[in-house]
């Protein structure tokens, strides 16, 4: 205690170093001093590490300092408390007139900013208090020069990006950016080494920064003790939990952050108990197992792998579809987190509709899980159009109303409510501090899609808060089949980060080819990809080499493991047979094998395909007998599409509406992922063999009476009709769009491993599951697969393929982060030539995925009286609300109902609208409808975005194009006639 009523960092500061400011607000004219601020961060920062920052977080921090878990506490507590530092220099203090007035007062000498000019952005404070600390602990505590950065680094990027090279240097030159010259410099420097003393015995660590010195950061560490302080000043630096003075001045410290805490009251994150040892009893308590059921082996060798591992590391599950390999993902998960104290888990979907799917169970998991029932956390869907999905507004309800931090991001004006309706109980929520495009995967428990974690290998803007929110949890990663080369460069390297934070992964697939298997592992564990323990080569031809299912698991830095667990019993024998490809062939087909009833799915390649069947079908069947589903629909209409499959398609005993007459569902590729559906009879256009193995998995996917008995007697077999292509040719020719989606080489290869099942004397059906991945290794193996005749196609086709495929790989590599360096490399530089922010937007996701840009428009309606409307068909909300042709008036803002009833209508427009002149034209002409009521803050669900308005007829014309759209056959684009 020093002045009477003075303590903390006050206390240990004299009238110069006092005088300096950190926060001002233009408007109230309200402001903060550095030490208030520092104070401040310092605090949060402390708090942060008590209660919210997961175990395994705090371990990889403490596991490399002499003191263990008390100097990192320590250490991230100082450089929260130092890292505006920067902000005690001209360059910044002169930004305000009437503040720094007063510390020249105090002898702190300054030029103006207009004085200053340009040249005064050489030293953003964030780089400026890098090398004020730097300099101090050279001068003050005899650190090595190489040895400062990896520690200053923290307050250099806290600001979201690390400084480089060039930055520092150009700085170094600029002293007088730093210290005015002269004499005023002296006062300068005496008041930085103030502030900096003051910190140090303020914070506890001036007796560790000798044993500091000698401590080699490991690239990791380093990150998250950025992303760390980054959190603690967003926090602190929110007026609304830390007030300006000077109404703030008279508050005591003590009562200042108890009030702040308790208005912003983070969820802990979960503390995850060892599950009890009995697999069945796991199971039975966190899925609702019905009375006999059984744990099927895929789950129960999973479960007792993870607990023989030495440590948490990545498992991959390879199992058929129907082998509950999302229940055993998150069986492993609760297992990995109680060891590596994990705060959370993330479930990476290839989609937003497989994410909007998973997360209901997510929630349902959750609602039985120890360390979560009863208690408070926090849970978030991560794509860019959760806020309309219902389960999760339920959630953003629950969480209240915080104001967001307003110093790297748009602060929220409106404040937060009074805290008896905002604060929540024991209970799940959607906090509404981790919310955004930057916070929101901070949340403990999260369902988004894969875009998500493959940020966090994009060079980008906050990229330390991406690796601190996937740091601190249990990452499983499904549909890992479904990624291609350009996004595999991305996870590739996202998993050499997260094995070098020993995150826990959990990686699930109907099957791997061999050789992506080894990557992941080799990826992960640090090594180069070798094959597992007990595993042989893909092109070898012992029985081992295509083990199936199969569970292959490695630490970092270890060597893999292999389980082979018998499939669950159950085996579906489906005989494939080629089908000429034509319209009138398919109909003639289809009305032999409904003859007796029957549900049929036809799965095509493009959604022009899709609608063309679709088309032909019905003139022959009539509208009832033929549903359509692709992903050319509104997001609302989409998803009562998916509900309406399984509504009618669904498992026995769920499915209340299957139809008792024949029917055909013509679908893209929408039917390969995540529908618990069940046909009759499969017909699929030619497409990579993995992926026609998934469509098969919704052929005879559920018993229906003995021997299928419950079926029509015809299609108690399964069988699986391959169309798409011409047989007749001498080498098999796939239509075009189906080359245009997936090229030549894969569609060979798949039809040649599939020859010796295809129908005819000498064929054997494909056996599920044994079958699979023979297969799947035969198809993506080198070894050559085909008759003779086809060989020179095959070789001309690889070779385009390989060509696209490392032109897929160097453009992915352009923006894709380094990886880990050595330990002690400070992270100069380490986002350097970036993308800048990085969100889960239309160009955020084109980043990490090799598609084109897209356009994404609202629908509605425009009748012929000029009026804007909802669209007409849509259907009550879950409370009742009618949500169809709701006006949308264009002078003021829609009601809340009706702007997110719009929002919801959300469409991508196809791949017509992608090329650059027609996209331009496009969002020209969309622009013509740009109602200024509806833009800005007040209007949220439909500020910013392009209205595409339909007529009576849900007709328009758009770029040349002409466009309808009908909720029985979703969006339809045609080229207008010259």
């Amino acid at each position: 205690m020093g002045e009477s009523g003075v303590s903390g960092l006050l206390a240990r500061l004299v009238g110069p170093a006092r005088s300096v400011w950190a926060k001002h607000d233009r408007d109230g004219g309200g402001w903060l001093p550095l030490w208030r601020h520092l104070e401040d961060c310092a605090a949060v920062a402390g708090l942060l590490w008590d209660g919210w920052v997961p175990a395994s977080v705090r371990g990889s921090i403490a596991g490399v300092l002499p003191g263990g878990e008390a100097d990192a506490r320590a250490l991230v507590v100082w450089l929260a408390g130092v890292h505006d530092i920067g902000k005690a220099t001209p360059a910044f203090a002169c930004q305000v007139d009437e503040l720094a007035e007063v510390m020249r007062d105090q002898g702190l000498e300054m030029r103006s900013a207009a004085a200053m000019g340009p040249d005064r952005r050489l030293a953003p404070h964030g780089l400026a208090g890098q090398v004020l600390l730097g300099e101090w602990l050279e001068e003050r505590h005899g650190w090595a020069a190489g040895r400062t950065g990896q520690f200053t680094v923290a307050v250099g990027g806290h600001h979201g990006v690390p400084p480089e090279h060039g930055q520092i240097k150009a700085l170094f030159e600029r002293e007088e950016l730093l210290r005015t010259p002269g004499p005023g410099g002296r006062v300068w420097r005496g008041v930085q080494g103030e502030l900096l003393d003051a910190c140090a015995d303020r914070f506890g660590v001036g007796e560790r920064l000798e044993s500091w010195g000698a401590v080699r950061l490991p690239q990791p560490v380093q990150v998250l003790l950025t992303a760390v302080v980054i959190v603690s000043d967003w926090i602190a630096s929110n007026p609304d939990l830390f007030p300006y003075f000077p109404d703030a001045a008279s508050c005591s410290e003590e009562d200042r952050l108890a009030a702040a805490w308790r208005g912003l009251d983070l969820p802990e994150p979960w503390r995850a108990e060892e599950p009890p040892a009995g697999v069945r009893e796991l199971f039975a308590a966190r899925f609702d197992l019905p009375a006999g059921a059984r744990v099927r082996p895929v789950q129960e060798a999973a479960v007792e792998l993870a607990r023989e591992m030495d440590c948490a590391g990545l498992m991959v599950i390879e199992a058929p579809i129907g082998e509950g390999k999302t229940e055993a993902a998150l069986a492993v998960a609760e297992v990995f987190a109680a060891r590596a104290g994990a705060g959370g888990v993330f479930f990476a979907l290839p989609t937003m509709a497989t994410g909007n799917a998973m997360f209901p169970r997510l929630l349902d998991w959750l609602k039985q899980l120890p360390g979560v029932r009863g208690e408070r956390h926090s849970v978030h869907l991560a794509h860019s159009k959760a806020a309309l999905n219902e389960d999760f507004v339920d959630l953003m309800a629950r969480g209240g109303r915080v104001a967001a931090v307003g110093v790297d991001e748009a602060a929220d004006a409106s404040g937060r409510e009074a805290d008896g309706r905002r604060r929540a109980g024991a209970d799940l929520v959607a906090h509404a501090w981790l919310r955004g495009r930057k916070k929101a995967m901070l949340a403990s428990f999260v369902a988004g899609t894969i875009d998500q974690l493959l940020f966090a290998g994009l060079k980008s803007r906050h990229l330390a808060l991406r690796h601190l929110a996937v740091a601190g949890k249990v990452v499983v990663i499904d549909e890992a089949h479904a990624y291609d080369t350009y996004m595999s460069v991305y996870l590739d390297r996202v998993l050499s980060w997260l094995g070098a934070y020993r995150v826990p992964v959990v990686v699930l697939s109907a099957t791997l080819p061999a050789g992506r298997r080894r990557e992941l592992l080799a990826a992960y564990a640090g090594s180069a990809p070798e094959p597992a323990a007990g595993e042989l080569p893909a092109d070898e031809a012992e029985p081992d080499a295509c083990a199936y299912p199969l569970l292959t698991a490695v630490a970092p830095g270890g060597a893999p493991v292999v389980r082979r667990p018998q499939a669950s019993g159950r085996e579906t024998a489906v005989e494939v047979e080629r089908l000429d490809d034509g319209l009138e062939v398919l109909a003639d087909r289809l009305e032999a094998e409904l003859a007796d009833g029957g549900c049929a799915l036809v799965v095509r390649n493009t959604v022009r395909r899709v609608l063309e069947t679709a088309r032909m079908l019905r003139d022959r069947f009539g509208d009832s007998d033929v549903t359509v589903a692709h992903s050319a629909f509104v997001d609302v209409d989409r998803a009562e599409k998916d509900a309406d499959l399984l509504r009618r398609f669904g498992p026995p005993g769920k499915a209340s509406g299957r139809p008792g007459r024949r029917h055909i569902v013509v679908a893209s590729q929408v039917a390969e992922q995540s529908l618990d559906v069940d046909f009759d009879l499969l017909v699929s256009d030619l497409c990579p063999v993995d992926l026609l193995l998934q469509r098969m998995g919704r052929l005879h996917r559920h018993q229906r009476g003995d021997g299928q008995c419950e079926r029509p007697q015809r299609l108690r077999q399964a069988r699986c009709l391959l169309t798409g292509t011409d047989w007749t040719a001498e080498v098999p020719t796939p239509v075009r769009g189906s080359l245009a989606v997936y090229g030549r080489y894969p569609l060979l290869r798949s039809a040649a491993v599939l020859l010796p099942h295809l129908h005819s004397r000498a064929g054997s059906p494909v056996r599920l599951p044994a079958d699979i991945s023979t297969l799947v290794q035969g198809a993506y193996g080198a070894a050559p697969v085909g008759p003779p005749g086809w060989k020179a196609a095959v070789e001309e086709a690889r070779l385009q393929f390989e060509e696209y495929r490392g032109d897929q790989a160097e453009r992915a590599a352009v923006f894709r982060l380094g990886d880990v360096g050595r330990a002690g490399r400070p992270l100069f530089g380490w986002v350097a030539a970036g993308v800048g922010d990085a969100d889960d937007s239309r160009t955020g996701r084109s980043q990490v995925r090799d598609s084109r840009e897209s356009l994404e428009v609202v629908v509605v309606q425009r009748p012929s009286d000029g009026s804007l409307t909802t669209l007409p068909w849509l259907k009550p909300d879950r409370r009742g609300r009618r949500r169809g042709g709701l006006e949308l008036p264009q002078d003021q803002v829609p009601t809340t109902l009706a702007a997110r009833t719009a929002a919801s209508c959300g469409l991508r427009l196809p791949l017509q609208f992608s090329y650059a002149e027609t996209m331009d034209r496009a969002i020209a002409e969309l622009e013509h409808l740009y109602l200024p009521a509806w833009q800005g803050k007040n209007s949220p669900w439909l500020a910013d975005q392009l209205i595409l308005a339909l007529d009576e007829d849900c007709q328009t014309q758009l770029a040349g194009f002409s466009l309808h759209y009908s909720p029985l056959n979703g969006l339809e684009v045609t080229r207008e006639r010259e």
